[in-house]
């Protein structure tokens, strides 16, 4: 199980352990973003000092519809208990858990300030 917390800007953020190929790790306080069809977004200052694969790049739609060329990366996540290789987008900004990411798991919002956010595995 993973747990977070809802912030007073109703964003459900939780901690994911992020390694990249080096043994460099960072403990990444992400936001879980349900309109993400990736893996993990990462700021790209935050890509560098972990020294992530270089993956290539892709084009991705962002939530106003416009279509942007993306810096894709490959790092090692631990994901409830388990080690998960996954794809990397660089980002500005903050950091972004998607559903692809979150599939097979349940996520449950307290929506409040201070609620509790949980995910757990469906089976």
């Amino acid at each position: 199980m993973i747990t977070g917390v809802v912030t007073a800007n109703r964003e459900a953020v939780i901690r994911v352990p992020v390694r990249g190929p080096r043994g460099q790790e960072a403990q990444v306080e992400a936001v879980v973003d349900t309109g993400f069809t990736g893996f993990l977004a990462l700021p790209a200052g935050l890509i560098a000092l972990l020294v992530l694969s270089f993956a290539g790049t892709t084009q991705a739609v962002l939530a106003d519809g416009r279509e942007v060329p993306m810096d894709v990366f490959e790092a090692t996540v631990l994901w409830d208990n388990q080690e998960r290789g996954v794809v990397v987008l660089a980002v500005e900004g903050a950091a972004f858990v998607g559903m692809a990411l979150l599939s097979g798991y349940r996520v449950t919002l307290d929506v409040e300030d201070g609620g509790s956010v949980i995910i757990e595995a469906l089976s």
